[in-house]
């Protein structure tokens, strides 16, 4: 997915990510959890946005991992859901949607607005 970004969208998106962590640290800590593992799975961030709307990641889903390897990040990724704040991180994912999964995913990994103002097809 293509997303094209403002400055201003990247900083909004940025602090309520802030807010995000400073009011439930836990869950924040839940959420970098599985922002690394999709990192270090080589996963699609687009994929991890998907599966935590609910959404159909279509030809987002990795086709090169083993079904072992899924169902262990789906797992992980339960724990997220299963986490009782976990609808204050949906909603901050549904407010925020126009920003792009992956541009989400990088700012919860501690990358600038600046940084990713633009077109980006990191997925």
């Amino acid at each position: 997915m293509i997303t094209l970004s403002s400055i201003d969208e990247l900083k909004d998106t940025k602090e309520a990510l802030e807010k995000l962590k400073r009011d439930y640290p836990d869950l924040f800590e839940k959420l970098l959890d599985m922002v690394f593992l999709t990192r270090a799975f080589q996963f699609k961030y687009h994929y991890l946005g998907c599966l935590i709307m609910n959404e159909d990641p279509g030809v987002y889903t990795p086709k090169f991992a083993y079904g072992s390897v899924l169902e262990l990040y789906k797992k992980e990724l339960q724990k997220l859901k299963n986490d009782l704040d976990f609808p204050v991180l949906k909603q901050t994912f549904s407010e925020y949607r126009n920003t792009g999964y992956s541009k989400i995913s990088q700012l919860i990994l501690g990358m600038t607005p600046e940084s990713l103002v633009g077109a980006s097809i990191i997925k």
